[in-house]
């Protein structure tokens, strides 16, 4: 079985620091069963157990995900993707559903996501998370908070949106029994690796267009 090169990067630095999978999965706040499947490449890495195991090896997103050949951003101009309605790759975590649309468009400049928010606190959330970079957050539909280390927390309804420095730690929390999706926009150093990278592992769910009512 051939292992994701983000996989390989993770126990790379977990076995460079002397770390045993279980101080790493308490220190990341996952799952030793989780990170094991990680290391090994049978579970996706979504968006948010890369931040959070950068974070918890303290080093960079591109760290982990630059390992490797990555496709270069082409010069020509006039470039597009569309994706129709249920054509996302997604990722399912504990915390939230991510949607990457124009995830067949290698090198982006701008990372767009769509997120189904189930997190309903910070601690469910398993903490706050930071990158490098800057974040726009629209509010689809639902209310939200944004939580952050360096103000109170935000509450935002459908139509609201905030743009945000993403070297902030921060996290998006569910405040109401009904759902709650945003579209979120990153931009910044690593993010075009992480998602390239990512996007490898990713699979197209024919029931990823049916949003939870």
């Amino acid at each position: 079985m051939l292992i994701p090169a983000p996989s390989r990067a993770i126990r790379q630095a977990r076995l460079a620091q002397g770390l045993s999978l279980r101080a790493l999965s308490a220190r990341a706040g996952l799952a030793y069963s989780t990170l094991s499947k990680l290391e090994n490449g049978k579970m996706s890495l979504t968006y948010d157990k890369l931040i959070r195991l950068a974070q918890a090896l303290n080093i960079d997103v591109k760290d982990i995900v630059s390992e490797g050949e990555h496709a270069a951003a082409p010069v020509a101009v006039g470039r597009r993707s569309v994706t129709r309605a249920g054509e996302e790759l997604d990722a399912e975590s504990d915390q939230h559903v991510h949607h990457f649309p124009a995830a067949d468009l290698l090198g982006k400049m701008m990372i767009p996501i769509i997120i189904d928010i189930q997190a309903r606190s910070v601690e469910e959330l398993g903490g706050l998370v930071r990158h490098a970079g800057e974040e726009y957050l629209y509010v689809v539909r639902g209310t939200m908070e944004l939580h952050s280390d360096l103000y109170a927390p935000l509450q935002l309804s459908a139509g609201d949106s905030v743009y945000f420095d993403s070297g902030m730690a921060h996290g998006y929390v569910r405040t109401s029994g009904e759902p709650c999706t945003v579209l979120t926009v990153c931009a910044g150093p690593g993010m075009r690796q992480l998602v390239d990278a990512a996007g490898k592992s990713w699979r197209f769910n024919p029931e990823s267009a049916k949003r939870s009512d």
